[in-house]
């Protein structure tokens, strides 16, 4: 592997290897490895290199274009984390922030490289963003904004029929795939799309003249609003004629290994679901705050999505028989109802749906699509939330929240790594869960300018970035060991070496649920780089969703 992009790790001059694994004078007859963010360190972000070694070692950090030293030090004294089974120690560079490419020596012969460099960055956050375009439903994607990753249209769902009653049909056109498959699910999508609009809204002067060559590009919305409206489009078609919707819509089985266009199996939505309806109303009310001019059509939505939940407070979806796809199956419902009566009340300020919403409020969490209690805090406690709260609630519901973002803090600071994981959090999907970790913390630092929530949240970007124990940048193209052979079917199909970039894929996580044979079976690093292993290396709309904003919050809040 070259020394090109972001971060290397060499044992001695001539080594090719990632990590380095010599003995040094310094070190004794130890072995020296290093992780750290592959892509790029912000100029003013802490920067943290993790050193695998069972003792304090010193280090040296070289300009490497100047040859000059710019830092010495010693690194922290060595912890012990079961998760990985390694022990290791921490460099702290975050006192160099001029731009360039540096080189942190341990001894004479064992060193990693790193960049410093706000464009790195950038570039990561457009790719992130644009991933959704890749994934687009129904589109023949263009060469000139594509690139080699052009193809043909698939799955433009003009035909879906009613799995229930199948003499009824209906158009669903548009959306996002969900994932690696080529399917289309609400509560998925839920999440996903309300992320990104969470990212408008909190950082809108970022995305107000950035553009990322998106067949939209040249009108006068933002790049990001013109991605997100494209599955809106797709949801609206979702909600059945009495206001309930439809829980997603799906082939009975899972595509072959095939690219969009050839995977031509009848699709069909399924029954309609409280969680669906719910994240249905909850997207819909927060659209109507983004997109202005359709604020009535969006709205009347969500108001008729909210009432069949009312009216079918407790209906589960499950999988019929016949029906093999992703379930996103849920049977508690408080989140939900919380997170949606709590956009409905920032939208219309109907003092209904706040006691509603104060009702269904349990304490805050991080988001995912199971548990969406954290979404409703992160409106709540924006200014728009705050804005339409009472002061007292606001101060009580913002006390709670930063309590548990001070427990993600106290998490990465007794961590090895220097990263807000548990055990708990190495789940399918982990590298979602690091992401929406992230922006909670994010919030909790733009609502009280703490630099110890940044300091943590930053941290976490720089775990899937390469910070981690099996030394990956868990995203497509970035980072000099990267994710090349995702569970993506279109990656896996093109007949092109390299995968859609701009990925993030699941991560590290020990349950294994597929059948692919792994190296390790510890949370953190039980991975494999394989088309076989949808456990951890499958890619979703809902681990992206939070990458951008982290990267968003980390271009807008540390420069």
């Amino acid at each position: 592997l070259s020394l090109v992009f972001a971060i290397g790790a060499c044992s001695g001059v001539n080594s090719t290897s990632s990590t380095a694994s010599s003995a040094t004078a310094d070190s004794g007859s130890q072995l020296v490895e290093f992780y750290a963010n592959q892509v790029g360190f912000l100029p003013q972000q802490q920067k943290h290199i993790v050193v695998r070694t069972s003792q304090a070692v010193s280090y040296r950090v070289t300009n490497t274009a100047s040859g000059q030293t710019v830092l010495e030090g010693t690194t922290s004294t060595p912890n012990y984390w079961p998760l990985a089974d390694q022990t290791v120690a921490v460099a702290d560079v975050s006192s160099i922030t001029a731009p360039g490419l540096y080189r942190l020596s341990v001894g004479d012969n064992d060193y990693t490289t790193f960049r410093i460099s706000a464009q790195r960055v950038s570039a990561l956050h457009d790719a992130a963003i644009k991933a959704y375009y890749y994934n687009r439903a129904g589109m023949a994607l263009d060469p000139a904004f594509a690139g080699k990753w052009h193809r043909e249209a698939g799955h433009t769902d003009t035909h879906v029929i009613n799995l229930n009653e199948p003499k009824i049909s209906l158009a669903s056109p548009k959306g996002w795939y969900d994932a690696g498959d080529y399917n289309k699910y609400i509560v998925n999508s839920g999440i996903s799309t309300y992320t990104l609009m969470r990212a408008y809204l909190d950082f809108p002067d970022f995305y107000v003249q950035r553009r990322w060559n998106i067949p939209e590009s040249t009108n006068n919305q933002p790049d990001l609003l013109d991605e997100i409206s494209w599955n809106l489009d797709w949801m609206l078609t979702m909600q059945d004629t009495d206001g309930g919707v439809f829980h997603k819509l799906t082939t009975l089985n899972f595509a072959p290994a095939v690219m969009p266009a050839e995977a031509t199996e009848q699709r069909y939505v399924v029954a309609k679901g409280t969680a669906a309806s719910l994240n249905f109303a909850a997207v819909m009310a927060t659209a109507a705050r983004v997109y202005p001019q359709q604020q009535s059509n969006f709205l009347a939505a969500a108001k008729r999505a909210w009432q069949w939940a009312l009216e079918n407070p407790q209906v589960a979806y499950k999988n019929a028989q016949n029906v093999k796809t992703g379930e996103y199956g849920d049977s508690s419902f408080n989140d939900e109802f919380a997170w949606a009566a709590s956009e409905l009340f920032i939208t219309t300020g109907e003092q209904d749906y706040l006691i509603e919403a104060q009702r269904y409020l349990g304490s805050p969490s991080t988001p995912g699509w199971s548990d969406t209690m954290g979404l409703a805090y992160l409106s709540l406690l924006s200014e728009q939330g705050q804005n339409a709260l009472p002061a007292e609630r606001y101060q009580t519901l913002k006390t709670r929240f930063l309590d548990y973002a001070d427990a993600l803090v106290k998490t990465s600071q007794a961590s090895p790594f220097r990263t807000a994981m548990t055990a708990n959090d190495f789940v399918w999907g982990s590298n979602g869960v690091a992401m929406n970790h992230a922006m909670v913390l994010a919030s909790a630092y733009r609502m009280s300018n703490d630099p110890a929530y940044l300091h943590t949240f930053t941290g976490l970007v720089d775990y899937v970035l390469g910070k981690n124990p099996v030394d990956y940048s868990y995203v497509t193209g970035f980072g000099e060991i990267s994710p090349r052979f995702i569970h993506h079917r279109q990656s896996h199909a093109d007949g092109i070496a390299e995968p859609v970039p701009g990925f993030l894929v699941g991560g590290a996580q020990n349950g294994q649920q597929d059948n692919c044979q792994y190296s390790a079976s510890l949370p953190a690093t039980s991975y494999k780089d394989n088309w076989c292993s949808y456990s951890t290396n499958e890619v979703t709309i809902n681990w992206n969703a939070p990458l951008v904003y982290s990267l968003a919050a980390m271009l807008t809040l540390t420069e």
